[in-house]
């Protein structure tokens, strides 16, 4: 698969969100991922709530899919927040300096690196899931024509075969799910990253994407990491454009951040999938030694990921590859 269809495939997910519509979304899996119709078939949708969807912050009731509790906000935020914060040492534009050995931290003032993958070696490769939000992914959480932009089935399959991934968080995200936040901060194995304020481009012709300013870009992402340094656990310096546009204007905005933009090698099209297949395929054919994965969280974006993900993992078993949290995959690049 080539790297510009690969992007494409990205591309699904970034676009339908902007567009906010189901029937935008179908058209795109369509035309991007034909669909598996007999795979599809056996299929049957989550009818799970949004894990902060009650709205008195009370359990939604039995399902399938437990989740989490909280009272949305009218932002779009909901439950109580991150625990008592740690102190952070102020540093360029209000965000917090990176400390010693924060895996992706770069000296700030500096162009950040661009990297696709770690070194051909070995047998390990880094599992990324971004955790997309939107405006318009929001106001479909609250006018109830989404049910969940959460994958825990994903988590559930993670924790239980105890792998190690690396989440790529936009900060509305956090905001929706600070339970969930938490949750991926608390377990060992889970590396937490950057994925923007609210996935807005940083360049122009991303996919239809409405575009930060350039005097805003600097704020936006550091306001990411602040969002997410209260929560502990395994912090990154890592940062994942949407859609992975950027050019040199938009690097240039985040030298004063000291951090280590993440494109990706391989590119999933989970996005809008309809059945886990084709998925699976794109994973195994473009995987190797080294390789950086990207798939997704948002459920309702991304309904077959949890679906495809039992197969990549024995895929990679196939292959002799072993899942790896991204500092070490990225450690010797």
């Amino acid at each position: 698969m080539s790297r510009t269809r690969s992007r494409l495939l990205l591309g699904a997910l970034v676009l339908a969100a902007v567009i906010g519509t189901a029937t935008s979304a179908v058209a795109l899996s369509r035309t991007l991922s034909p669909p598996d119709r007999a795979a599809r078939a056996g299929w049957v949708p989550s009818g799970v709530a949004d894990p902060v969807g009650s709205p008195t912050g009370t359990p939604a009731g039995p399902s399938s899919r437990p989740g989490q509790t909280g009272t949305p906000t009218p932002d779009g935020s909901g439950g109580t927040g991150p625990g008592p914060s740690r102190a952070v040492a102020p540093g360029p534009t209000g965000t917090s300096a990176p400390g010693p050995g924060v895996p992706g931290a770069t000296r700030a003032g500096t162009r950040p690196p661009v990297v696709d993958h770690g070194p051909r070696t070995g047998n390990r490769v880094a599992l990324t899931f971004d955790a997309d939000m939107t405006d318009s992914m929001l106001y479909n959480l609250r006018t109830g024509r989404v049910k969940s932009y959460a994958n825990l089935r994903i988590l559930d399959l993670l924790e239980r075969e105890e792998l190690p991934a690396t989440f790529f968080l936009t900060g509305k995200w956090v905001e929706r799910y600070p339970d969930l936040t938490r949750r991926l901060a608390e377990n060992p194995r889970f590396e937490l990253a950057n994925h923007t304020y609210g996935h807005l481009a940083f360049t122009g012709n991303c996919y239809d994407l409405p575009r930060v300013a350039t005097t805003g870009m600097t704020e936006d992402v550091a306001k990411t990491f602040r969002l997410i340094e209260p929560y502990g656990g395994r912090q990154t310096r890592y940062f994942r454009f949407p859609g992975l546009c950027h050019d040199g204007a938009a690097l240039a905005a985040l030298a004063p951040l000291g951090l280590t933009v993440v494109d990706g090698d391989v590119v999933s099209g989970d996005p809008f999938a309809t059945s886990w297949q084709p998925i699976v395929r794109a994973v195994l054919d473009q995987v190797h030694p080294g390789s950086v994965v990207i798939m997704h969280v948002t459920e309702a974006n991304a309904e077959m990921t949890d679906e495809a993900l039992p197969h990549i993992l024995a895929g990679l078993r196939q292959r002799g590859l072993v899942p790896a949290p991204l500092s070490e995959v990225l450690a010797a690049a």
